[in-house]
């Protein structure tokens, strides 16, 4: 499960380092071909830009990692389809609708568990809440998170938690080795979990100096300017994802 938005070419910039990209949200649980590398991007508001790009599509969808894990016969099998999660910002949306629907799909699907890979902040929220569904209908679960204290306040059965920048928690950029320990890390916090609302921390670094933590979202470190500029495209983001959503897109 992702929450990574499919690329689409008339909704302005997605790529590597772009802005917060509100018209390329989706607002409906979708479904993509698990034999084919899907386009995703994570044009997400609060992404920590400062020191990734979301470049490397590893780094937020596991998919290749995954079935180099079937070929390695680590796991039996990858479930026919991948699901993208929408973060709707209303955990009432979240429960009563998108999570049942994923639900839905992944019995359909025949899963027997799911991996579960959170971006920005909501979407650590939006996923625990559906790990929490998918558990009470029967389909383990495993979240791969960046955000420890929004996925233990809500609370899941398993999370591994990197400590990296939102936007990598399936491992490194350009480091398909960190990629993959990242994903045996999950699947063995899935097969090892003996109690509730288990936390395993990667082992793996960021960089050896931990000062890039002190940007993320540190109003000390901005000046009026910067604030006044992040307010207006703050707003302006929300401001279309309204328009959006008001038009069934």
């Amino acid at each position: 499960m992702t929450t990574a938005a499919p690329y689409r070419a008339d909704k302005g910039d997605q790529g590597p380092g772009a802005p917060y990209n509100a018209a390329a949200k989706f607002y409906a649980v979708y479904s993509g071909d698990s034999a084919v590398d899907p386009d995703l991007r994570i044009a997400h508001v609060a992404i920590d830009r400062a020191h990734t790009t979301g470049e490397d599509i590893g780094t937020y969808f596991p998919l290749r990692a995954m079935r180099q894990s079937v070929l390695d016969g680590r796991i039996g099998s990858v479930a026919p389809r991948f699901h993208g999660f929408p973060t709707n910002r209303s955990q009432k949306t979240t429960i009563e609708t998108d999570s049942p629907e994923l639900v839905r799909r992944c019995v359909a699907d025949g899963a027997d568990a799911a991996i579960l890979v959170a971006n920005c902040p909501v979407c650590h929220q939006s996923l625990a809440l559906a790990a929490n569904a998918l558990e009470a209908s029967g389909i383990a679960t495993v979240l791969m998170g960046c955000a420890k204290d929004i996925v233990e306040h809500v609370g899941v059965p398993r999370f591994l938690f990197s400590d990296f920048p939102l936007g990598n928690a399936a491992g490194k950029p350009r480091d398909p080795q960190s990629q993959r320990l990242s994903l045996e890390l999950a699947l063995v916090l899935l097969e090892s979990a003996r109690t509730s609302r288990t936390t395993v921390q990667s082992p793996l670094t960021w960089s050896d100096d931990p000062s890039w933590k002190l940007d993320y979202c540190n109003i000390d470190r901005l000046s009026a300017d910067d604030i006044a500029r992040k307010r207006a495209e703050f707003d302006a983001g929300k401001a279309a994802a309204r328009r959006i959503r008001e038009q069934g897109a």
